[in-house]
Protein backbone atom coordinates (compact mmCIF):
# COMPACT_ATOMS: atom_id res chain seq x y z
CA UNK A 1 0.00 0.00 0.00
CA UNK A 2 1.30 3.55 -0.98
CA UNK A 3 1.17 6.19 1.55
CA UNK A 4 1.25 9.78 0.60
CA UNK A 5 2.29 12.76 2.49
CA UNK A 6 -0.92 14.37 4.18
CA UNK A 7 -2.64 17.52 4.05
CA UNK A 8 -1.41 19.75 6.49
CA UNK A 9 -1.80 23.78 7.47
CA UNK A 10 1.17 25.11 9.89
CA UNK A 11 1.18 28.22 11.90
CA UNK A 12 3.72 28.91 14.66
CA UNK A 13 3.19 32.33 16.02
CA UNK A 14 5.86 31.78 19.48
CA UNK A 15 8.63 34.36 18.96
CA UNK A 16 11.91 32.60 20.35
CA UNK A 17 14.60 34.88 22.51
CA UNK A 18 17.77 32.42 22.53
CA UNK A 19 20.87 32.97 23.65
CA UNK A 20 22.53 34.81 26.37
CA UNK A 21 21.26 37.61 28.46
CA UNK A 22 17.48 37.41 27.08
CA UNK A 23 15.64 37.83 30.24
CA UNK A 24 16.09 41.27 29.86
CA UNK A 25 14.49 41.69 26.60
CA UNK A 26 10.65 40.65 27.56
CA UNK A 27 10.56 44.72 28.29
CA UNK A 28 10.40 45.20 24.55
CA UNK A 29 7.74 42.01 24.30
CA UNK A 30 5.04 42.60 27.25
CA UNK A 31 2.96 45.93 26.41
CA UNK A 32 4.11 48.70 28.68
CA UNK A 33 0.41 49.10 30.77
CA UNK A 34 0.39 45.48 31.41
CA UNK A 35 -0.79 43.99 34.90
CA UNK A 36 1.62 40.83 34.90
CA UNK A 37 0.80 38.02 37.04
CA UNK A 38 4.36 36.24 37.15
CA UNK A 39 3.71 32.06 38.04
CA UNK A 40 6.12 29.52 38.83
CA UNK A 41 6.90 26.33 40.71
CA UNK A 42 8.98 26.02 43.51
CA UNK A 43 12.35 28.12 44.92
CA UNK A 44 14.88 26.93 42.05
CA UNK A 45 13.69 30.57 39.82
CA UNK A 46 14.64 32.51 42.52
CA UNK A 47 18.19 30.55 43.32
CA UNK A 48 18.70 30.67 39.76
CA UNK A 49 18.09 34.65 39.10
CA UNK A 50 15.45 33.64 36.52
CA UNK A 51 12.74 35.77 38.65
CA UNK A 52 14.36 38.42 40.09
CA UNK A 53 15.85 39.28 36.73
CA UNK A 54 12.03 38.89 35.28
CA UNK A 55 10.57 41.10 37.89
CA UNK A 56 13.80 43.87 37.32
CA UNK A 57 12.79 43.79 33.47
CA UNK A 58 9.00 44.61 33.95
CA UNK A 59 10.48 48.06 34.74
CA UNK A 60 7.31 50.41 36.12
CA UNK A 61 4.75 47.45 35.29
CA UNK A 62 1.58 46.83 38.01
CA UNK A 63 2.78 42.56 38.90
CA UNK A 64 2.42 40.09 41.31
CA UNK A 65 3.24 36.27 42.08
CA UNK A 66 1.65 33.34 42.09
CA UNK A 67 3.96 30.15 43.01
CA UNK A 68 2.99 26.79 43.70
CA UNK A 69 2.48 25.21 40.41
CA UNK A 70 3.56 21.43 40.75
CA UNK A 71 5.72 19.32 38.81
CA UNK A 72 2.20 17.74 37.55
CA UNK A 73 0.21 20.80 37.37
CA UNK A 74 -2.90 20.58 39.10
CA UNK A 75 -6.44 22.11 38.19
CA UNK A 76 -7.34 22.81 41.33
CA UNK A 77 -4.13 24.23 42.00
CA UNK A 78 -4.64 26.32 38.84
CA UNK A 79 -8.21 27.44 39.59
CA UNK A 80 -6.36 29.65 42.77
CA UNK A 81 -4.56 30.95 39.86
CA UNK A 82 -7.38 31.98 37.89
CA UNK A 83 -9.21 33.15 40.96
CA UNK A 84 -6.23 35.64 41.35
CA UNK A 85 -6.24 36.49 37.97
CA UNK A 86 -9.90 37.39 38.16
CA UNK A 87 -10.00 39.19 40.85
CA UNK A 88 -6.90 41.51 40.32
CA UNK A 89 -8.12 41.77 36.49
CA UNK A 90 -4.26 40.88 35.56
CA UNK A 91 -3.58 41.45 31.17
CA UNK A 92 -0.58 39.83 31.08
CA UNK A 93 1.01 36.05 32.46
CA UNK A 94 4.34 35.22 32.42
CA UNK A 95 5.25 31.70 33.23
CA UNK A 96 9.24 31.04 34.69
CA UNK A 97 9.91 27.39 34.88
CA UNK A 98 9.90 24.36 32.65
CA UNK A 99 6.86 22.37 31.23
CA UNK A 100 4.64 22.04 33.80
CA UNK A 101 4.46 25.58 35.07
CA UNK A 102 4.07 26.14 31.10
CA UNK A 103 1.54 24.39 30.60
CA UNK A 104 0.03 25.21 33.75
CA UNK A 105 0.10 28.68 32.87
CA UNK A 106 -1.85 28.00 29.73
CA UNK A 107 -4.61 26.67 31.55
CA UNK A 108 -4.61 29.85 33.80
CA UNK A 109 -4.85 31.84 30.78
CA UNK A 110 -7.58 29.88 28.73
CA UNK A 111 -9.29 29.34 31.86
CA UNK A 112 -10.08 33.16 33.15
CA UNK A 113 -11.65 34.17 30.29
CA UNK A 114 -13.81 30.72 30.05
CA UNK A 115 -17.57 31.49 30.22
CA UNK A 116 -18.65 28.04 30.83
CA UNK A 117 -17.08 25.74 33.57
CA UNK A 118 -13.10 25.94 33.43
CA UNK A 119 -13.28 21.76 33.65
CA UNK A 120 -15.11 21.86 30.23
CA UNK A 121 -12.00 23.14 28.00
CA UNK A 122 -10.59 18.85 28.35
CA UNK A 123 -12.61 16.18 26.97
CA UNK A 124 -11.12 12.59 27.80
CA UNK A 125 -14.23 11.58 29.66
CA UNK A 126 -13.67 14.26 32.33
CA UNK A 127 -15.25 17.51 30.60
CA UNK A 128 -17.75 18.34 27.02
CA UNK A 129 -14.12 19.18 25.71
CA UNK A 130 -15.52 22.59 24.76
CA UNK A 131 -13.08 24.81 22.32
CA UNK A 132 -10.88 27.70 23.93
CA UNK A 133 -12.21 31.20 23.79
CA UNK A 134 -10.03 34.31 24.25
CA UNK A 135 -6.85 33.97 26.15
CA UNK A 136 -5.36 36.13 28.72
CA UNK A 137 -1.40 36.66 26.70
CA UNK A 138 1.28 35.24 28.13
CA UNK A 139 5.02 34.53 27.78
CA UNK A 140 7.77 32.11 29.28
CA UNK A 141 11.36 31.94 30.29
CA UNK A 142 12.17 28.32 29.94
CA UNK A 143 14.29 26.86 33.31
CA UNK A 144 14.05 22.97 31.80
CA UNK A 145 14.09 21.51 28.20
CA UNK A 146 11.88 18.59 28.05
CA UNK A 147 8.25 18.95 26.91
CA UNK A 148 8.44 21.58 23.71
CA UNK A 149 5.48 23.72 26.08
CA UNK A 150 7.33 26.93 25.01
CA UNK A 151 6.92 26.70 21.66
CA UNK A 152 3.47 25.00 21.17
CA UNK A 153 -0.06 25.20 22.07
CA UNK A 154 -1.01 22.14 24.42
CA UNK A 155 -0.71 21.55 27.92
CA UNK A 156 -1.43 18.07 30.44
CA UNK A 157 -3.08 19.27 33.28
CA UNK A 158 -4.29 16.63 36.50
CA UNK A 159 -7.44 17.15 37.47
CA UNK A 160 -6.73 15.05 41.69
CA UNK A 161 -10.57 15.25 42.26
CA UNK A 162 -11.54 13.02 38.92
CA UNK A 163 -8.12 10.74 39.24
CA UNK A 164 -7.11 12.17 35.53
CA UNK A 165 -4.56 13.21 33.84
CA UNK A 166 -5.37 14.79 30.45
CA UNK A 167 -4.39 17.31 28.15
CA UNK A 168 -5.84 20.31 26.05
CA UNK A 169 -4.99 22.86 23.32
CA UNK A 170 -6.13 25.43 21.11
CA UNK A 171 -5.46 27.71 18.64
CA UNK A 172 -4.94 30.92 21.00
CA UNK A 173 -3.00 28.79 23.77
CA UNK A 174 0.46 29.29 21.99
CA UNK A 175 2.83 31.39 24.00
CA UNK A 176 3.36 34.55 22.78
CA UNK A 177 6.98 34.74 23.41
CA UNK A 178 9.69 32.27 24.71
CA UNK A 179 12.95 33.18 27.01
CA UNK A 180 15.32 30.49 26.09
CA UNK A 181 18.86 30.92 27.80
CA UNK A 182 21.01 28.12 27.60
CA UNK A 183 22.46 29.18 30.89
CA UNK A 184 19.71 28.42 33.25
CA UNK A 185 19.97 24.75 32.66
CA UNK A 186 23.07 25.34 34.50
CA UNK A 187 21.83 24.75 38.76
CA UNK A 188 19.13 21.25 37.32
CA UNK A 189 19.85 18.36 38.95
CA UNK A 190 21.14 15.13 37.07
CA UNK A 191 17.33 13.81 37.36
CA UNK A 192 15.79 16.56 35.95
CA UNK A 193 18.13 16.88 32.88
CA UNK A 194 17.96 12.62 32.32
CA UNK A 195 13.56 13.64 32.18
CA UNK A 196 13.80 16.44 30.02
CA UNK A 197 16.78 14.06 27.71
CA UNK A 198 13.76 10.90 27.50
CA UNK A 199 10.65 13.26 27.15
CA UNK A 200 13.04 14.91 24.42
CA UNK A 201 13.61 11.38 22.65
CA UNK A 202 10.32 10.21 23.10
CA UNK A 203 8.59 12.76 21.41
CA UNK A 204 10.31 12.97 18.56
CA UNK A 205 9.69 8.90 18.56
CA UNK A 206 5.83 9.20 18.87
CA UNK A 207 5.87 11.53 15.73
CA UNK A 208 8.22 9.14 14.01
CA UNK A 209 7.91 6.34 14.79
CA UNK A 210 4.74 5.17 13.06
CA UNK A 211 4.73 4.26 9.53
CA UNK A 212 6.41 5.85 5.83
CA UNK A 213 4.65 8.34 3.53
CA UNK A 214 7.78 9.28 1.64
CA UNK A 215 7.70 12.57 4.15
CA UNK A 216 11.87 12.05 3.68
CA UNK A 217 12.52 16.04 5.24
CA UNK A 218 10.13 15.44 8.06
CA UNK A 219 11.95 12.02 8.63
CA UNK A 220 15.06 13.33 8.20
CA UNK A 221 14.78 16.47 10.92
CA UNK A 222 13.46 13.44 13.26
CA UNK A 223 16.26 11.70 13.08
CA UNK A 224 19.05 14.13 13.48
CA UNK A 225 17.14 15.27 16.61
CA UNK A 226 17.80 11.96 17.49
CA UNK A 227 21.03 11.32 16.48
CA UNK A 228 21.95 15.06 18.44
CA UNK A 229 20.27 13.63 21.72
CA UNK A 230 22.71 10.29 21.77
CA UNK A 231 25.63 12.47 21.09
CA UNK A 232 25.03 15.26 23.60
CA UNK A 233 23.52 13.38 26.48
CA UNK A 234 26.44 11.66 27.73
CA UNK A 235 28.26 15.56 28.12
CA UNK A 236 24.90 16.97 29.50
CA UNK A 237 24.32 14.95 32.46
CA UNK A 238 28.00 15.47 33.23
CA UNK A 239 27.75 18.32 35.63
CA UNK A 240 30.78 18.63 36.42
CA UNK A 241 31.83 19.74 32.86
CA UNK A 242 28.87 21.77 32.09
CA UNK A 243 29.30 23.06 28.24
CA UNK A 244 27.10 26.38 26.77
CA UNK A 245 26.67 24.76 23.33
CA UNK A 246 25.41 21.19 24.34
CA UNK A 247 22.78 22.59 26.57
CA UNK A 248 21.69 25.12 24.38
CA UNK A 249 21.68 22.16 21.74
CA UNK A 250 20.09 20.28 24.54
CA UNK A 251 17.40 23.15 25.15
CA UNK A 252 16.53 23.56 20.69
CA UNK A 253 16.04 19.54 20.26
CA UNK A 254 13.40 19.45 23.25
CA UNK A 255 12.04 22.78 21.49
CA UNK A 256 12.09 21.42 18.15
CA UNK A 257 11.04 18.17 18.93
CA UNK A 258 7.15 19.12 20.06
CA UNK A 259 7.10 22.46 18.04
CA UNK A 260 5.20 20.95 15.09
CA UNK A 261 7.16 20.38 12.53
CA UNK A 262 8.43 17.33 12.63
CA UNK A 263 4.61 16.27 12.52
CA UNK A 264 3.69 17.81 9.63
CA UNK A 265 1.53 15.53 7.08
CA UNK A 266 3.17 12.65 8.65
CA UNK A 267 1.04 9.85 11.12
CA UNK A 268 1.40 10.05 14.84
CA UNK A 269 1.64 8.09 17.86
CA UNK A 270 0.67 8.69 21.57
CA UNK A 271 0.42 6.09 23.11
CA UNK A 272 3.53 5.63 25.18
CA UNK A 273 2.47 9.10 26.72
CA UNK A 274 -1.25 7.82 27.25
CA UNK A 275 0.28 5.15 29.06
CA UNK A 276 2.89 6.53 31.13
CA UNK A 277 0.34 9.36 32.35
CA UNK A 278 -1.58 6.55 33.77
CA UNK A 279 1.60 5.80 35.86
CA UNK A 280 2.52 8.73 37.04
CA UNK A 281 -1.59 9.56 38.22
CA UNK A 282 -1.34 6.16 39.78
CA UNK A 283 2.22 6.04 41.15
CA UNK A 284 4.07 9.17 41.19
CA UNK A 285 7.00 8.27 38.78
CA UNK A 286 8.26 10.78 37.14
CA UNK A 287 6.89 11.32 33.42
CA UNK A 288 10.42 10.83 31.42
CA UNK A 289 10.58 7.90 33.27
CA UNK A 290 7.40 6.54 32.48
CA UNK A 291 8.32 7.19 28.93
CA UNK A 292 11.73 5.04 29.04
CA UNK A 293 9.54 2.03 30.83
CA UNK A 294 6.67 2.22 28.23
CA UNK A 295 8.59 2.76 24.97
CA UNK A 296 11.02 -0.29 23.95
CA UNK A 297 7.86 -2.29 25.12
CA UNK A 298 5.86 -0.55 22.99
CA UNK A 299 8.60 -1.31 20.17
CA UNK A 300 8.33 -4.80 21.17
CA UNK A 301 4.47 -5.69 21.04
CA UNK A 302 4.02 -3.28 18.08
CA UNK A 303 6.94 -4.77 16.52
CA UNK A 304 5.13 -5.52 12.85
CA UNK A 305 2.58 -2.27 12.76
CA UNK A 306 6.04 -0.45 13.31
CA UNK A 307 8.13 -2.85 10.92
CA UNK A 308 9.14 0.09 8.17
CA UNK A 309 9.63 2.15 10.31
CA UNK A 310 11.95 0.52 13.10
CA UNK A 311 14.39 -0.66 10.01
CA UNK A 312 14.53 2.39 9.21
CA UNK A 313 15.30 3.99 12.51
CA UNK A 314 17.69 1.45 13.41
CA UNK A 315 19.75 2.13 9.55
CA UNK A 316 19.83 5.89 10.14
CA UNK A 317 19.60 6.38 13.90
CA UNK A 318 22.06 4.01 15.04
CA UNK A 319 23.83 3.24 11.68
CA UNK A 320 22.96 -0.93 11.96
CA UNK A 321 23.56 -3.61 9.47
CA UNK A 322 21.98 -7.15 8.73
CA UNK A 323 18.88 -8.32 7.86
CA UNK A 324 15.83 -6.59 8.56
CA UNK A 325 14.90 -8.46 11.45
CA UNK A 326 18.10 -8.05 12.71
CA UNK A 327 18.05 -4.13 12.23
CA UNK A 328 14.78 -4.27 14.23
CA UNK A 329 15.56 -6.56 17.38
CA UNK A 330 19.40 -4.61 17.79
CA UNK A 331 17.62 -0.98 17.06
CA UNK A 332 15.04 -1.91 19.92
CA UNK A 333 18.16 -3.09 22.45
CA UNK A 334 20.19 0.34 20.96
CA UNK A 335 17.41 1.82 22.53
CA UNK A 336 17.00 0.40 26.03
CA UNK A 337 20.76 0.87 26.22
CA UNK A 338 20.65 4.68 26.10
CA UNK A 339 18.05 4.64 28.06
CA UNK A 340 19.73 2.35 30.73
CA UNK A 341 22.97 5.09 29.85
CA UNK A 342 21.35 7.89 31.31
CA UNK A 343 20.63 6.01 34.28
CA UNK A 344 16.89 5.76 33.26
CA UNK A 345 14.47 2.80 34.41
CA UNK A 346 13.15 0.31 31.40
CA UNK A 347 11.22 -1.71 33.38
CA UNK A 348 8.51 -1.37 36.53
CA UNK A 349 10.96 -3.93 38.21
CA UNK A 350 13.33 -0.79 38.37
CA UNK A 351 10.64 0.97 39.88
CA UNK A 352 9.61 -1.34 42.19
CA UNK A 353 6.31 -2.26 40.76
CA UNK A 354 4.93 -5.92 39.41
CA UNK A 355 1.73 -7.27 37.72
CA UNK A 356 -0.63 -6.50 40.21
CA UNK A 357 -0.49 -2.35 39.39
CA UNK A 358 -1.40 -3.33 35.61
CA UNK A 359 -5.19 -3.68 35.47
CA UNK A 360 -5.45 -0.17 37.41
CA UNK A 361 -3.80 1.26 34.74
CA UNK A 362 -5.46 -0.10 31.89
CA UNK A 363 -8.91 0.49 33.92
CA UNK A 364 -7.73 4.49 33.94
CA UNK A 365 -6.73 4.39 30.20
CA UNK A 366 -10.59 2.86 29.40
CA UNK A 367 -12.25 5.86 31.79
CA UNK A 368 -10.41 8.38 30.07
CA UNK A 369 -11.86 7.12 26.46
CA UNK A 370 -8.37 6.28 25.57
CA UNK A 371 -9.43 2.88 23.85
CA UNK A 372 -8.48 3.43 20.35
CA UNK A 373 -4.46 5.04 20.58
CA UNK A 374 -2.18 4.29 18.23
CA UNK A 375 -1.03 5.63 14.45
CA UNK A 376 -3.89 3.09 13.13
CA UNK A 377 -6.28 3.60 16.16
CA UNK A 378 -6.01 -0.44 16.94
CA UNK A 379 -4.13 0.15 20.29
CA UNK A 380 -7.13 -1.12 22.38
CA UNK A 381 -7.23 -1.54 26.35
CA UNK A 382 -6.13 -5.65 25.74
CA UNK A 383 -3.08 -4.03 23.35
CA UNK A 384 -2.38 -1.62 26.16
CA UNK A 385 -2.18 -4.83 28.88
CA UNK A 386 0.35 -6.28 26.35
CA UNK A 387 2.81 -3.55 26.48
CA UNK A 388 2.78 -3.19 30.25
CA UNK A 389 2.93 -6.90 30.96
CA UNK A 390 5.77 -6.76 28.36
CA UNK A 391 7.41 -3.78 30.38
CA UNK A 392 7.44 -5.86 33.46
Amino acid sequence: MTHEIQNFTFQNPTKILFGRNRIEDIDNEIPKDAKVLVLYGGGSVKKNGAFDRAVKALGNREWDEFSGIEANPTFETLMKAVEKVRAGNFTYLLAIGGGSVIDGTKFVSAASLFTEDPVDLFGWGVGKGLPVQEVVPFGTILTLPATGSEMNSGAVITLVEKKAKVSFRGPKTFPVFSVLEPELTYTLPVRQLVNGLLDTFIHVMENYLTYPVGALLQDRYAESILQTLIEIAPRVIDTNHIDYNDRGTFMWCATNALNGTINLGVPTDWSSHALGHEITLNHGIDHGRTLSIVLPAMMKVRKQQKFDKLVQYGKRVWNLSGSDEEIVDEAIAKTEEFFKSLGAPIRFSDVNLGEDVLQALVDGLTRHKKVKLSEHGDLTPEVAMEVYKEAL
